[in-house]
């Protein structure tokens, strides 16, 4: 099948974050549907008479922003002001923001402006739609928004190309905006009353993050339970605490199907099978249902929130012509998906902190396992240093996992007296869904060693089936080498193959 023979419909259906990740991932391209260019052409065509015929002030079409509110702007200086906010905005700082995540914002951006609540021009959103399907992608920082008047800097660093301004990302190159418009026979936008704000207040930064943060997070439950039934497995585990009667009698949904999943992992198994010498497990492995049923819990919660956010406009002044009224409001504040998002990178960070506990019970040397997975120890350092490793990516995480949303500055000579923060609960999120990657890569390379030492005994029908797809990527260790680039190796393995 082409690359770009699918299409991603822009319209009032529901759009999901595993939805919008996949079109990215895949190439999709986008598409106005009738209705989006409908209400998008009404909603503009009401503001135009509107502006016209309105003697007041609208914040934001006629007046200046922020603190600014109060000074009116002249009917042939409104394109000019959109147009310097979208300059002046542009403050972003930092490393450059992920070309995925990128595009994403610009799907986002365009849904959001889709509802006919924005004023914007239909030729406005056709462009958006013509960067993301020819992968022009603007250079954007991931510095700079208190998430709150929406992601400014961020959007505003997005945007500047659709004026012939800025950089992009085109064809592999950082190139002038201006050139690369010019090469398409593309004119830059001018800005009408109302666009500016309508692009740069909004959500999109966050929530883009936020969409690939929770997609991310339910694949990584999911390996970290396939990984984790692994290690059960290596270590000797006992299969009792994963029953059904334990685990519904708490009756939280998380919990109950973590532990059905892993006995379904571990069904046929020998090894699980296999007469017991020791009553009870460490709880890094007994309350696996507890612990990633949770996150599980965590992972569902965060995503309603978060289908909720990219379903909606979230730009200000919000307008509804059928109902002849623009009002001046908070839509845009980030508070809804900021505490969220803190709560997801507890959640993301809690799976890797029980992954280095059984990491390091692993080559522990108990349970008949000899001390660091090797069998000549002493001589070989085996895998000591796999776990000092997912230790100091495990103390990276728990510093990111400090909440963000709990701080607020005051901007804007204090007109914005409160603001989310939200930017950077997205930001460090996928910092910790990058780290709990790393820590769970680590963990299955160590159970992969620590079962090898189990044979000839053999684990359930899915736990060989990984074993022997990881193998085709990870030898054995049988005396030391070097570990990085099996590290990586295993890494990548949980990244794209579980």
């Amino acid at each position: 099948m082409n690359h770009h023979s699918k299409t991603f419909v822009v319209s009032s259906r529901v759009i999901t974050p595993a939805g919008v990740c996949e079109a990215v991932e895949d190439g999709h391209k986008i598409v106005l549907s009738d209705e989006a260019r409908e209400s998008i052409c009404h909603c503009r065509e009401y503001l135009d008479a509107k502006v016209k015929q309105n003697k007041e002030p609208i914040y934001g079409i006629t007046t200046g922003f922020g603190s600014l509110c109060n000074v009116s702007v002249g009917a042939d200086d409104l394109s000019q002001l959109q147009k310097n906010l979208v300059m002046s905005h542009s403050c972003g700082v930092g490393e450059r923001v992920d070309s995925k995540i990128v595009k994403t914002m610009i799907l986002l951006k365009i849904q959001s402006l889709s509802y006919g609540n924005s004023g914007v021009q239909l030729s406005t959103v056709e462009r958006l739609a013509d960067f993301f399907n020819n992968d022009i992608i603007p250079i954007v920082y991931q510095q700079g928004s208190l998430g709150a008047s929406g992601d400014l800097a961020p959007l505003a660093n997005m945007c500047l190309p659709l004026l012939g301004l800025g950089e992009v990302e085109y064809k592999g190159t950082v190139r002038e905006a201006s050139e690369v418009l010019a090469e398409h026979g593309w004119e830059p936008i001018r800005l009408m009353s109302k666009e500016g704000l309508a692009l740069l207040n909004g959500t999109q930064f966050m929530s883009a993050h936020a969409t690939w943060g929770v997609y991310r997070a339910k694949r990584l439950l999911d390996a970290a339970n396939r990984i984790a039934a692994l290690s059960l497995d290596a270590f000797d585990g006992r299969i009792e605490p994963f029953g059904p009667q334990v685990n519904e009698v708490r009756h939280h949904p998380g919990q109950i199907a973590v532990a059905a999943d892993m006995r379904r992992l571990l069904e046929g198994s020998e090894l699980i099978a296999q007469h017991k010498t020791h009553v009870q497990d460490p709880y890094s492995f007994r309350c696996i249902p507890q612990v990633h049923g949770a996150v599980a819990d965590a992972i569902s919660f965060v995503t309603e929130v978060i289908t909720r956010e990219i379903n909606s406009p979230t730009d200000n002044p919000t307008i509804f012509p059928d109902d002849d009224i623009i009002v001046s409001a908070g839509n845009f504040h980030g508070e809804p998906i900021a505490l969220p998002m803190d709560y997801l990178c507890f959640a993301v960070s809690e799976l890797s902190n029980i992954s280095e506990r059984r990491i390091y019970k692993l080559v522990a040397g108990t349970r008949g396992l000899p001390s660091f997975l090797v069998a000549k120890a002493g001589l070989n350092s085996g895998f000591m240093i796999v776990q000092y490793s997912a230790a100091s990516v495990l103390n990276q995480s728990k510093g990111l996992c400090w909440p963000t949303s709990a701080d607020s500055v005051p901007s804007s000579q204090g007109q914005e007296d409160h603001v989310s923060m939200g930017a950077n609960s997205a930001t460090k999120l996928l910092r910790v869904v990058d780290n709990t990657t790393r820590i769970l890569g680590m963990e299955l390379m160590t159970a992969a060693q620590a079962i090898e030492f189990r044979r000839p005994l053999k684990s359930s029908p899915r736990n060989e089936e990984l074993l022997a797809n990881f193998r085709k990527e990870v030898p054995f260790v049988d005396i030391d080498t070097v570990m990085t680039p099996l590290l990586k190796r295993s890494i990548n393995f949980v990244e794209q193959c579980m």
